[in-house]
């Protein structure tokens, strides 16, 4: 269990090596796995530094800030940015872990990469940092990465600079720099040598002298360091022969050494060049002829020097040619910087000059912009107050526009009803409004409800003076209002003496003005309902006739055919005179004129009431005309019996199979005569046939059996001395008194006979019956009291 819990030991040297994930971070990889994997227990960290993520790539090309995108897009994008990374630095592990060496790999964001890596080191208390350098020429004015990094990070750190998988530079520790000579060897920058000779004392006095120039250099710049060791060439160079070798190899391993330091200070640069320039004469430009006499005095030399001494003396000197031609080119390319940096300072000095022009230009134009916007500012101003002006006349001229347009389309509108009442176009119909049907009603009151159907409520009312039944529907539903405009259109546009007249209605409410048929329904009358009279077998004949000259006339009606499809005792209403009247003709089907006469397909369902409905109907979906005829069969025999439509055909066959239809006959009606009537019950059977074609045509041969039988009705009502009914109050003119000829309405919506009033107008302006001021003196035809008189005319002669 100790062996298990204990703790790996701790390495004794941590080394980072930052890498970019390119090709060439192998090699500095590789070199530090060679330098410091021998040297122990190790711990390399493999440090990235990576940009920080402050946009987000869209499929268009663009990228949106970071900010500005959801936290989840954001967080799935950054775990994305770290996993390619993660697989980008992979090769790199797995060169450590073949090397069986112990590696972190870090991924550092960050956008300086040269504080990234210092506060890595300080946090992680690394002791070796290894960073590619770049292969540019060591005197370029840039500084490179590879310099900005070896200057950040702390003091306490060694940095190795790798430039293709050899060490460029180093910037040793505050540690190393205090060491010995032989750190400074180690350094790998350093391109002297120490000549082996029997004088050991001499060549440690070299050394001493090589490593105090070497902090002389590290200390100062690079242009004092080169004035300096050229003034040491040339002194070298005036000293004795025995010491001329190893002073000015010194001098030139110092040299070497300070090559890759980099000038820091522009201004000391130009100064120490100007001085090197006065001292070139007597210090640095010597020719060959100086190292003839060199080698002149090298022949007196004692004789007792060996021959392998001399071919070293000459090897070291021809050593010193080469460095001292190379120190020349290090001056004429010090010139050459120096006069460059001459140049681009009377360049930017230049530039500096001209760009406060443009700025003094700018700021003018800048002043000329801002005097432009305070006067466009103040034109934005006048138009805009001119624009609000040109809006109010606008406005005022639009209202007044609205308002002659509203006059004209009034104007228009009296027009038309003028030239429709002079014309004759006028509806058949009148326009009440609701507050007058509430009225009349008095808010429709249970008092005055005289009937109730499956689709409204009848009550009995007076409208403009005139006794009138108002059918309101229940709902204003879209099949109550298809029903509502069915019974409008047939009624508006039809007259017939036994059809129901529409005296107006109120469209927005779904209202329904009627005549008043002051004995009910046929329904009522037939089972005395609150104990009416009986209807006499005469009037039975009658009604029976008038029910189907009605149902000819919508059949044969023009340009289409009306099918009436409701056909019932409950729908057939009685006047005082017990004259008949068809209504409720909302269930009507209209057939167009390209539809055959016989029949029309519905989809919908049955529509009628049962028993009265066309069996082959309920069938086939198919209606006509005939369908009516199965409903009239249907009201004779009720007419007949004065029995409930179920089962009756069925009981009135019987009886006349086994003779006994007196006994089914209505004994209330009167002595009924027994050869019409068995011939009047044989045609209603035959009405009610099943099958379409079995029943007898209406106009052709229904209608004229039926007029005979009203002719024998008529003789009996004659004999039976039955006085003419007196005409309605509606019908009487309320200043003549009498039954009108030519009825027309006034303003203040009574009808009057035409000659009377327009002689009222004459001598007033007041109305005969308000006493009230008169808008207008235009008259209009009344066509629906006028057909109403017609009819009870036509009935009384």
């Amino acid at each position: 269990m100790e062996g298990l819990n204990a703790l790996p030991p701790s390495p004794s040297l941590v080394v980072a090596v930052a890498i970019n994930g390119k090709s060439k971070s192998k090699y500095v990889v590789n070199w530090a796995l060679d330098k410091f994997v021998p040297e122990g227990k190790i711990l390399f960290k493999l440090l990235h530094v990576r940009p920080v993520i402050s946009a987000v790539p869209t499929p268009m090309g663009n990228s949106i800030p970071i900010s500005q995108v959801r936290d989840d897009v954001a967080a799935a994008f950054v775990k994305e940015i770290e996993w390619q990374t993660s697989q980008k630095l992979l090769p790199y592990k797995a060169l450590c872990t073949r090397r069986k060496v112990e590696v972190e790999v870090q991924q550092i964001e960050s956008d300086n990469i040269v504080n990234a890596i210092a506060n890595e080191v300080v946090n992680c208390n690394i002791d070796k940092v290894v960073i590619g350098a770049s292969s540019r020429r060591m005197f370029s004015r840039r500084q490179t990465l590879s310099a900005r990094i070896s200057e950040g990070v702390p003091s306490f750190c060694t940095v190795y600079a790798i430039s293709k998988g050899k060490l460029s530079s180093i910037r040793p520790s505050s540690s190393d720099r205090t060491g010995s000579v032989a750190t400074v060897e180690d350094s790998e920058t350093s391109c002297s040598t120490s000549i082996s000779s029997g004088h050991g004392s001499r060549s440690l006095t070299e050394r001493s002298d090589s490593t105090a120039s070497y902090s002389q250099f590290c200390s100062s710049s690079l242009p004092l360091q080169r004035f300096q060791a050229l003034s040491n060439i040339n002194q070298t160079l005036l000293h004795k022969r025995s010491g001329s070798v190893e002073t000015v190899a010194s001098l030139a391993s110092t040299e070497f050494y300070v090559e890759p330091e980099k000038r820091k200070n522009n201004e000391s640069s130009k100064d120490i060049i100007n001085e090197t320039k006065h001292v070139s004469t007597s210090s640095i430009v010597t020719d060959d002829s100086s190292w003839t006499n060199d080698q002149a005095s090298t022949s007196d030399v004692p004789r007792d020097f060996s021959s392998g001494e001399q071919v070293n003396i000459n090897f070291e000197l021809e050593k010193l040619r080469i460095e001292l031609r190379h120190i020349r080119g290090m001056y004429a390319m010090a010139q050459t910087e120096a006069v460059d940096a001459s140049r681009k300072i009377s360049d930017l000095r230049k530039q500096q000059l001209e760009e406060e022009i443009r700025l003094k230009g700018i700021l003018s134009k800048e002043e000329e912009a801002r005097a432009m916007a305070e006067k466009e500012r103040e034109k934005y101003e006048a138009a805009r107050t001119e624009a609000d002006y040109v809006k109010n006349c606008a406005e005022r001229e639009a209202s007044v526009r609205k308002e002659a347009e509203m006059n004209a389309v009034r104007e228009a509108k009296e027009k038309e009803k003028l030239e429709n009442a002079f014309m004759g176009r006028v509806h058949h119909y009148q326009e009440f409004t609701w507050e007058e049907i509430e009225s009349a009603t008095s808010s429709f009151s249970e008092d005055l409800k005289i009937g109730m159907g499956a689709y409204g409520t009848v009550y009995k009312c007076n409208l403009h003076h005139t006794t009138v039944a108002v059918k309101v529907l229940r709902s204003m539903e879209a099949q109550r209002t298809k029903q509502f405009q069915q019974e409008l259109e047939v009624l508006s546009r039809i007259r017939h003496p036994h059809l129901l007249i529409l005296l107006g209605a109120c469209s927005d409410h779904g209202c329904l003005v009627y005549e008043f048929m002051e004995n009910g329904s046929l329904d009522d009358r037939l089972f005395r309902k609150n104990n009416t009279p009986p209807i006499p077998w005469f009037d039975r004949y009658r009604i029976a006739w008038e029910v189907a000259s009605a149902l000819v006339f919508l059949h044969n009606s023009k340009p289409e055919t009306i099918v009436h499809r409701d056909l019932k005792p409950g729908n057939i209403l009685l006047d005082r005179n017990l004259v008949s009247k068809i209504g409720d003709v909302g269930l009507s089907t209209v057939i167009h004129s390209g539809s055959s006469m016989s029949t029309l397909h519905k989809d919908t369902g049955p529509v009628g009431t049962v028993c009265y409905i066309d069996p082959e109907y309920t069938r086939t979906g198919l209606i006509s005309p005939k369908s009516d005829v199965y409903a009239l069969g249907m009201v004779i025999l009720q007419l007949l019996t004065a029995k409930q439509a179920i089962g009756l055909t069925h009981i009135v066959e019987t009886a006349i199979d086994i003779d006994t239809l007196e006994e089914i006959l209505d004994t209330e009606a009167g002595k009924w005569p027994l050869e019409e009537t068995k011939k009047l019950t044989k045609l209603a059977l035959k009405c009610t046939e099943l099958k379409r074609k079995d029943r007898p045509d209406l106009k052709d041969h229904i209608l004229p059996i039926l007029e005979k039988l009203k002719d024998v009705a008529n003789q009996a009502k004659d004999l039976a001395s039955i006085a003419p009914p007196p005409p309605p109050n509606y019908f009487m003119c309320p200043i003549l008194k009498g039954v009108m000829e030519d009825p027309c309405v006034a303003a203040d919506g009574y009808t009057y006979e035409r000659k009377a009033i327009e002689i009222w107008l004459n001598e007033n302006d007041t109305s005969p019956m308000t006493k009230l001021p008169l808008p207008h003196k235009n008259l209009l035809p009344n066509y629906t009291i006028l057909s109403a008189i017609t009819v009870w005319k036509s009935g009384k002669q």
